[in-house]
């Protein structure tokens, strides 16, 4: 199995829709939690290259977990109840099996009943993907 970068982690919030394409890393960053991965062939479509679904669902995964740490940062009490109200991406390069992904997110807003946010996907270094979310919150994201 090839290793992530030194300052990945496993990735500790697992789900029914993520656990088949385990392991996934992590790393906390300023209020934004970036997920990694190495692309085995379960990410992969017929050509064997990522694909474009599997990229949307983790993205999105790591899109709302970072506007959870966000508002956590931010003094929410309780933890809050994120569900995405939309999601976009442009994919603008493929990743073959091997390289390293990261989704690396950037909240742009982050209270009230709504988020945003977007992120950058790079394989081995080089962008493939620019993500765009909104999220609805609710409960627990009083700041």
């Amino acid at each position: 199995m090839l290793e992530p970068p030194d300052d990945f982690r496993p990735h500790d919030r697992h789900s029914p829709a993520t656990a088949p394409w385990a392991p996934l890393f992590a790393r906390r960053g300023p209020a934004c939690l970036e997920i990694g991965w190495h692309v085995r062939e379960a990410h992969c479509n017929a050509r064997g290259l990522l694909h474009g679904g599997v990229l949307a669902a983790l993205a999105d995964n790591a899109m709302g977990l970072s506007l959870g740490a966000a508002l956590m940062d931010a003094g929410a009490t309780g933890r809050p109840n994120i569900l995405t109200v939309s999601l976009s991406l442009d994919y603008i390069a493929a990743a073959q099996p091997d390289q390293w992904v990261c989704v690396t997110p950037r909240v742009l807003k982050a209270g009230g009943s709504s988020g945003v946010v977007d992120a950058l996907i790079t394989a081995d270094g080089a962008l493939i993907a620019r993500a765009n979310a909104q999220f609805r919150i609710k409960g627990g994201a009083e700041a």
